[in-house]
C-alpha cells in the first residue's frame, strides 16, 4: 500500500506541473460555462481523496460527494489533468460516440507506453474502424463461438478434475488459468505447453508495469513490463510470419491473427498485429475472470439466486443427457436465469469503472462545456449504482432483469460507441459455461472475502472456497 501511494504521488507530481499553469488560464477563460467543481490543490488536484475514496468499499463516494453539491456533471482535477466528470448517463453516453475529431483516448503516460502508439486502444479514425470492425465480427461468429465453447468446456473440466474437498479451491486463481488459455487460443491458436507457459509468465510481468511510475530506465517496474512485452511480441512475431509462409490459407479464419492476415490492408502490418494481440490478452488475466470470481462471490452471498441459478443448469444438463447431445453455445446462453446473474454481476461489480477521453476540441453538452485539452471521465459505477435508475442499487438481484433492457445507456459495463468491447459475447459465454459446470459439480462454502476495487478489480484473498462434488442429476 505505501509503495502504491509513493508511485501515485510522485506520478502526479511529474504529469502535472506542466498542465499547472494551463489549469488557471483554462478556469479563468471558461468561468461562466464550465460545470461547477473544484481544482482542488496546486498539483495534486483531488487525486488524493479519489485514490483513497477508491481503496474504500465505497469507492463512488467521491462521486457521490461531489454530485450532490454540484451535480451529475463536475469538474475536479485527478491524476494530473483538469477533467469534467459525469456521471450522467446521457453526456457520457454523447461523448462516447463522438468521433476522434472531438475526443480521443486518454490513459496514464506508463499504460501508453506499454501499448505502444499502434494499440487499437490508442488509434483513431479509419484503422481503429476497421481493426475493431474485422474483430469484432471475427468475435460475433458462430465459428468462434463454437470453438470457444470446446475449449472452454475441455479448460473448465481440466481444471475442476484437480479439485478436491480436503483443501481450498482459488475461484479468482482457476478462473485466470482457463480464460486466459482459451483468450489466447482465440488470438494466435496457442495451446497449452511450454511456449504458453512462457508467454504466461511474460505476460505477468507485463501487466504489472500498467499502473507504474512513468519511468523507463533499467531496475524500474515499467522497464521490466517493456522487457517481457518485448519477448511476448518476439513470440507472437514468429507465430505470423511462419503463418505467412505457409502454402496453406485458410479461408475460414481460426484465430484473430488470420482474421487480420487475411486483410488486404497494408496498415496491419506484422508489429501493429502482434501488439495488439498481447493487448488483448488483458481481458483474459482480468475483465472475464473476475467477471466469473464475482459471480461466484454474489451467488454465495444470495442462496436463492444459487438456488434457482443450480436448478436451471442442472435441468439443461440432464435434458441434453436425455437427449444424447452435447452442450452447445446457443444452450448456454439460451437460460435465462443465468444471463441475469451475468448482468447483475457485471452492474454491481463494475469491473470496468469508467472510460476516459481527451477533448480535441470545446465540446458543449447539455449546457456543459468540455474544454479542448481537459481530460473527461466517464465514470459508469455511479450510474449503475444510481438509486435513481436501480432499486436498493447494493443488493444483488438477478431479478431485477427479467423485464429490464439491457441495451439501456444506464448500463454499460463494456463501454460504448465506436470503442465498445468486441469481446462482449464472448465474456458472457465464458461465464456461462463456468457456472454450468461448477454448479452442475459442486456445492461448497465460500471463505470471508472482500473486493478490492483499485486499481483494478480483484478480491482480495482470490477467493477460497471449499466444495464437494455432487451426485449425477
Amino acid at each position: 500500500m505505501d509503495t502504491m501511494w509513493l508511485v501515485l504521488g510522485t506520478s502526479i507530481f511529474f504529469s502535472t506541473i506542466i498542465l499547472y499553469t494551463k489549469r488557471f488560464r483554462l478556469r479563468s477563460s471558461h468561468r461562466s460555462t464550465l460545470p461547477l467543481g473544484s481544482l482542488g490543490w496546486p498539483l495534486i488536484g483531488e487525486t488524493i481523496e479519489f485514490v483513497s475514496c477508491a481503496y474504500s468499499d465505497r469507492p463512488e463516494s467521491f462521486m457521490d460527494k461531489r454530485r450532490r453539491i454540484y451535480g451529475k456533471v463536475f469538474k475536479s482535477h485527478i491524476f494530473g489533468s483538469p477533467t469534467i466528470v459525469s456521471t450522467d448517463a446521457e453526456v457520457s453516453k454523447f461523448v462516447l460516440q463522438s468521433d476522434a475529431k472531438a475526443f480521443v483516448p486518454s490513459y496514464p503516460k506508463s499504460l501508453t507506453e506499454l501499448m505502444g502508439k499502434s494499440s487499437i486502444l490508442l488509434i483513431n479514425g479509419s484503422l481503429q474502424r476497421r481493426i475493431h470492425g474485422l474483430i469484432g465480427a471475427f468475435f460475433k461468429s458462430p465459428h468462434l463461438k463454437a470453438q470457444i465453447t470446446r475449449d472452454m468446456q475441455k479448460y473448465v473440466q481440466e481444471s475442476m478434475a484437480n479439485w478436491k474437498d480436503d483443501h481450498p479451491i482459488y475461484i479468482q486463481d482457476e478462473a485466470k488459468n482457463i480464460a486466459f488459455q482459451v483468450l489466447v487460443k482465440a488470438l494466435i491458436s496457442l495451446d497449452p505447453g511450454e511456449e504458453m507457459e512462457l508467454l504466461k509468465k511474460q505476460f505477468q510481468e507485463f501487466i504489472s508495469g500498467l499502473m507504474s511510475l512513468p519511468i523507463n530506465i533499467p531496475g524500474t517496474t515499467l522497464y521490466g513490463s517493456l522487457q517481457a512485452k518485448k519477448k511476448m511480441v518476439s513470440i507472437v512475431k514468429n507465430i505470423i510470419q511462419a503463418r505467412r509462409q505457409s502454402v496453406l490459407i485458410s479461408t475460414v479464419p481460426k484465430d484473430v491473427v488470420d482474421v487480420l492476415l487475411n486483410d488486404s490492408s497494408e496498415q496491419l502490418t506484422d508489429d501493429l498485429i502482434a501488439d495488439n494481440m498481447i493487448d488483448m490478452m488483458i481481458p483474459g488475466e482480468d475483465s472475464v475472470p473476475v467477471l466469473m470470481t464475482l459471480a461466484i462471490k454474489y451467488l454465495s452471498d444470495c442462496p436463492t439466486a444459487l438456488q434457482q441459478l443450480t436448478d436451471e443448469n442442472l435441468k439443461l444438463k440432464t435434458l441434453k443427457a436425455q437427449l444424447g447431445q452435447p452442450l452447445c453455445w446457443s444452450d448456454y446462453l439460451s437460460l435465462p436465469f443465468t444471463q441475469n446473474v451475468i448482468t447483475e454481476t457485471l452492474r454491481i461489480g463494475n469491473i470496468i469503472i469508467g472510460v476516459m477521453r481527451k477533448a480535441m476540441k470545446d465540446v458543449e453538452i447539455k449546457g456543459y462545456l468540455i474544454p479542448k485539452g481537459w481530460c473527461f471521465f466517464a465514470y459508469f459505477r455511479s450510474v449503475h449504482l444510481d438509486e435513481n435508475h436501480y432499486d436498493w442499487p447494493y443488493k444483488f438481484n438477478p431479478w431485477r432483469w427479467q423485464d429490464k433492457d439491457t441495451s439501456t445507456c444506464n448500463f454499460t459495463p463494456f463501454g460504448g460507441g465506436q470503442r465498445l468491447c468486441p469481446g462482449l459475447d464472448l465474456a458472457r459465454l465464458e461465464a456461462s459455461i463456468f457456472l454450468h459446470h461448477f454448479v452442475t459439480q459442486f456445492s461448497w462454502v465460500a471463505e470471508e472475502d472482500t473486493v478490492v476495487n483499485f486499481p483494478t478489480v480483484r478480491m482480495k484473498r482470490r477467493m477460497p472456497i471449499w466444495v464437494k462434488r455432487r451426485g449425477n442429476p
